[in-house]
């Protein structure tokens, strides 16, 4: 079993249907979701799930919403991202996470892999999206 950091395949299909809505404020409800490092989470990956998802005191399966930053774009390439996630009061390990779409059938977006075990004990768990911009965001197309 293993975490890959990746864009899902599914999602880039549903992209170009049209069933993705990232603008702040009007578009769909994305959410983040906390996985351990047995999860078998990564490209073929379809939908939020609850196997090898993180559990703990204060996390609730499914995981927090995040806030949409409207998509923009640089030159040819187009991005987005969210703003800073945070876990209140957390008690838990994770190893990576799954942004998914809560509004549209909890379709799969992304797979992030944080690289280590994060250990958190009655504290917040704070996830920091990379800048927000063409050569950083969490999601891009070139």
């Amino acid at each position: 079993m293993a975490i890959i950091q990746t864009l899902t395949t599914s999602f880039k299909v549903e992209l170009a249907q049209g069933l993705h809505n990232f603008t702040a404020g009007t578009g769909d409800v994305f959410k983040l979701a906390l996985y351990t490092a047995n999860s078998d989470l990564g490209a073929s990956t379809t939908a939020y799930t609850t196997a090898g998802e993180s559990s703990g005191t204060n996390y609730t399966a499914g995981g927090i919403v995040l806030t949409n930053i409207t998509p923009a774009f640089q030159g040819t390439t187009s991005y987005w991202s969210f703003e800073t996630a945070t876990f209140t009061n957390v008690s838990l390990t994770t190893n990576g996470a799954l942004i998914y779409n809560s509004t549209n059938g909890n379709r799969s977006v992304a797979v992030l892999n944080f690289g280590v075990n994060i250990t958190k004990t009655a504290q917040n768990l704070v996830i920091t999206f990379p800048a927000n911009d063409a050569t950083n965001a969490v999601l891009r197309i070139a």
